[in-house]
Parts: C-alpha cells; sequence; structure tokens
C-alpha cells in the first residue's frame, strides 16, 4: 500500500483542481514585485498589486488511471529506487556467476572482490569530483536533443541510489564472504585464516552499523548520531579492510600454490588491492582538503544571515560543507557568486533559521569557518538542460536559486513566496530576483496568507511555455508541486531528503 504522504499528495491535488476550477474566467490578483529598467530608480523594487489575466486555461487531467498508479509511476519507482534496484539485480547476477563458477561453494577471494568493488562505487558516489563529472556528462546534452531525453537526465541528481544501492550489496557480499572464510579457517586453520577471519567479522560489525544508521527514519530523527556513525564506523572500516586484505592476501597466495608468490605481488594481481586504492583515495581527496577560512557575515535578519567567503571566487552552481565542530556535523549549502559589478569577488551562503546549528549562526556570526571537501554540483545545476524553466522557492530557497541567477545560463519565470521578502533577505537579495526576472511573482505570505502553488507555478509554465520547473521548498511542498507537475505531464525536479 502508498505510504499515508504519498496519498496525501493526491488529494492535497484533487482539491487543487476544484479551487482552480472554481475560479475559471474570474480575475486573480496578487502581489507581483517589478523592477522598470528606463528608471533612474531602476536599483528600487516596487510592490504593487496587479490584475492578473483571466485564466483560459485549466490544469490538465493527470495521467494514470487511478491515485495507485499515479503513485506507483511518479513516486514508489522513482529514478533513486530503479538505480537502487538496477545494482541489486546486477550484484544478483555476479551472484549467481560465482556460485555456479565453483559448484554451488563460492571462492571467498571472488566474494570478497565483489563486496570491494561495491564498496568502491559506494564512496565514488559521495566523491565531490567524481559527482561532479557525472553531472557534466549529462549536462552536456544538446537543447536540439527530445525534451523525454533531456528530462530523463536531469534526473542525475537521483545519483544517491548509487550509492545506497551499492553500499547495501557491499555489506551482503561482505556477511557471505565472512561466512566463507569462516568455512576456510574451519577447514585449514592457521594465524593468516584467524586474522582474516578476526578482520572479517570487524568489518561486518562496521558496515551493519552504517547500513542501520542509514535508514531514513533514524536519520532524520538523530542526524547529528548518524554522521558520527557513518563517518567513524567508516574509518574504522577503511583501516580494518587494508590490515584484512594483508592477511586474505597471505592466506590464500598460499593455498592457492605449492609456490606461492610474494606477497606484495599477489596482492598487485587481485581486484581487491586496486579498488582498495580507489576508496581509500575517495576519503583522502575529501579529508585532505580540509581547511578553515575567514567568514565576513552579513545579518539580513533575525532569521537569515548571508556568509562571505573571500578566500577563493565560486562559478555558478556549486555547493559547499561548512562546520564549527568538523568531526562532529556538517552542513552543505549552495553556494553564490558575489560580484559588485566589476566581476566575481568570492562567495557567500544564505542561511535561515532552520535548526540549532542555524540559529546559533545567526544570533552568534561565526567570524570563522571549516570547509571540506571540493564544491559540489547540485540539482539546478540540471536546469542548463532546459530551453525555458520556471523557478518555485519558498522562504531560504532563494539562497540556492541566487547562483542560478547569477549565471543567467537559462530563461526563467520566478515565482517566490515568503514572509516579508524584503525585510527578512535584505534589498540585494531582491534585487538580484529582479533582475534575473523583472516580472517575477514574490507573493508576501505574512500580508497575502499562501498562495496555491500548484496554480501559479502552472500558469508561469503556460505562459512562458517552459519545458521544466525547479522547485526549492520544504519537503512537504516539494514533493506536492514536483507530483502535481509530473502527473499532468510537466517534467518537476526538488531536492532529494534523506537520500
Amino acid at each position: 500500500m502508498p505510504h499515508s504522504s504519498s496519498l496525501d499528495v493526491e488529494r492535497n491535488a484533487d482539491k487543487m483542481d476544484l479551487v482552480l476550477a472554481s475560479n475559471q474566467g474570474t480575475p486573480s490578483t496578487i502581489s507581483v514585485h517589478s523592477s522598470d529598467a528606463s528608471s533612474e530608480a531602476s536599483d528600487a523594487s516596487v510592490e504593487k498589486e496587479v490584475e492578473l489575466p483571466k485564466l483560459e486555461y485549466a490544469l490538465p487531467s493527470k495521467n494514470g488511471t487511478s491515485s495507485f498508479t499515479r503513485w506507483l509511476n511518479h513516486v514508489f519507482f522513482s529514478v533513486y529506487r530503479k538505480t537502487f534496484t538496477a545494482i541489486f539485480f546486477a550484484n544478483l547476477i555476479a551472484f549467481i556467476i560465482i556460485v555456479a563458477r565453483n559448484d554451488g561453494r563460492p571462492y571467498a577471494p571472488d566474494v570478497g572482490s565483489a563486496a570491494s568493488a561495491n564498496l568502491m562505487v559506494t564512496l565514488l558516489f559521495r566523491q565531490e569530483n567524481f559527482v561532479n563529472l557525472v553531472y557534466e556528462i549529462a549536462v552536456a546534452c544538446p537543447h536540439s536533443a527530445p525534451l523525454w531525453l533531456r528530462a530523463k537526465l536531469a534526473k542525475v541528481f537521483h545519483y544517491g541510489g548509487a550509492h545506497s544501492g551499492a553500499g547495501v550489496a557491499a555489506v551482503v557480499w561482505y556477511i557471505m564472504y565472512t561466512a566463507c572464510t569462516t568455512r576456510d579457517y574451519i577447514q585449514s586453520p592457521s594465524a593468516a585464516a584467524l586474522g582474516n577471519l578476526i578482520t572479517s567479522y570487524i568489518l561486518v560489525s562496521m558496515f551493519c552499523l552504517i547500513l542501520a544508521g542509514a535508514h531514513p527514519t533514524f536519520r532524520r530523527m538523530y542526524h547529528d548520531y548518524f554522521e558520527a556513525l557513518h563517518r567513524y564506523s567508516g574509518w574504522v572500516a577503511l583501516c580494518t579492510f587494508w590490515v584484512h586484505t594483508i592477511f586474505a592476501g597471505n592466506e590464500y597466495r598460499m593455498a592457492e600454490s605449492n609456490s606461492p608468490v610474494p606477497l606484495g605481488r599477489y596482492l598487485i594481481g587481485t581486484p581487491n588491492f586496486w579498488t582498495l586504492c580507489i576508496s581509500t583515495s575517495c576519503t583522502i581527496l575529501s579529508w585532505g582538503r580540509l581547511r578553515r577560512h575567514a567568514v565576513y557575515p552579513e545579518v539580513l535578519s533575525d532569521h537569515a544571515i548571508r556568509l562571505h567567503f573571500k578566500y577563493r571566487d565560486m562559478p555558478p552552481f556549486y555547493g559547499l560543507k561548512i562546520s564549527t565542530k568538523p568531526l562532529l556535523e556538517w552542513h552543505a549549502f549552495a553556494t553564490i557568486p558575489d560580484d559588485d559589478g566589476t566581476g566575481p569577488k568570492g562567495f557567500s551562503v544564505v542561511v535561515s533559521n532552520a535548526g540549532d546549528w542555524t540559529n546559533q549562526a545567526i544570533k552568534n556570526p561565526p567570524t570563522k569557518l571549516w570547509v571540506r571537501g571540493y564544491p559540489l554540483h547540485g540539482l539546478l545545476y540540471t536546469s542548463k538542460l532546459f530551453k525555458k524553466i520556471v523557478v518555485v522557492a519558498t522562504g531560504s530557497g532563494i539562497g540556492p536559486c541566487l547562483s542560478l541567477f547569477y549565471a543567467n545560463a537559462t530563461p526563467r519565470r520566478i515565482f517566490w513566496s515568503t514572509p516579508a521578502p524584503e525585510t527578512t533577505y535584505g534589498e540585494k537579495i531582491m534585487k538580484s530576483v529582479l533582475t534575473a526576472d523583472p516580472e517575477a511573482v514574490i507573493w508576501n505570505t505574512r500580508t497575502q496568507g499562501r498562495p496555491d502553488m500548484l496554480m501559479i507555478a502552472y500558469q508561469l509554465v503556460v505562459e512562458a511555455q517552459a519545458e521544466a520547473v525547479f522547485i526549492i521548498s520544504n519537503p512537504k511542498l516539494t514533493q506536492r508541486v514536483v507530483f502535481g507537475m509530473q502527473t499532468r505531464g510537466i517534467p518537476a525536479y526538488g531536492a532529494i531528503f534523506d537520500s
């Protein structure tokens, strides 16, 4: 049965259809901010009540024959789950081959190679440079390609499915490997076999801890504990893996030949060694870039702050991890190139009050922060695949969008819903929004109440003849808008939470 929140999305979408149908032919009045480029006061934004044209179109009927089929197509069978499933079946095929090749008794080194290969894939899809390469390949598709192809490539941000799929497979393989080494030790006990067995059980324990801690429910409720468990169990596992590889190599080189080759030569001839080298490099590349940099805070309001960094310039479409306690917690933010009109001058991130860490950053602005890893592409980078888009944001969700506006790579319409936008986020951010779209729909929820996000977004899609919708908002609203658009055949994209 579908999850209740998913069915809520369907019911809410049905309600939106009824509201829109009842408003057909009725003029709608909303608050639109606009700027007049020909005016001497072009830098100032003007809020005025304007009457939208009568709606000459209704939301089209949703695809699918029922709520359940729509849930299956657009929620359950997500790209994330499809990627996870594809990796599962690829490993299942490898398992059948390994078992069949050895008459039902899998050879431990073969099983170990499968486990370490999956571990390598798991870490590659968390390594910034590799993920950026995946994004670059997907976004290289030209606009002349069919929309259906570009729409599918834009879902490259679901790469977390490869990370989790390979991670689960690695744990299953390693449980099987430990069973094989236990069998081999019972049959032929030796010092090397005992070392291999002990390190195998340590690795299985660490992998199971990581897997249990990564469950979405645990991750949401105890995020700091999840981070610590994931990080320290991973480090213990990686160090143990090297010791284990030496013990395993020593055991099986003796078992494979009466005249065994030297241990070093045996190791470099195994897939295990090289996949472990790549896995280790992924961790070193990320943590080897750990630096503490000066921060120049700009308090926007009691709800938001903008943190400026001057140690380097930052191209558009990148995100960065920052922290005050690098061994305990990390927070990812989209970066915005800082430009005073003469060219890039560092970059900044917008932080709004959304938890303990962000609340503390606003009340006591930091002057130094730790930065780790290489800047990472995110969801909005895939907007380059489309000829024209609609950008929907709520609250501080406008922050990640500012990088897209600065790049000015894709024509766009903007719909931003937030309480007291200029008071909360300042004149500079308002100016950036209006520069990107002089007719941006900026909805002040404090004075106008909550807007019908789906209706207004769809109206902008039709008026602008946009190819896709990108939304940066909270999980519930993101799911609702993405679902409402996709079930009507409009490509729509929002961030994945707890992936």
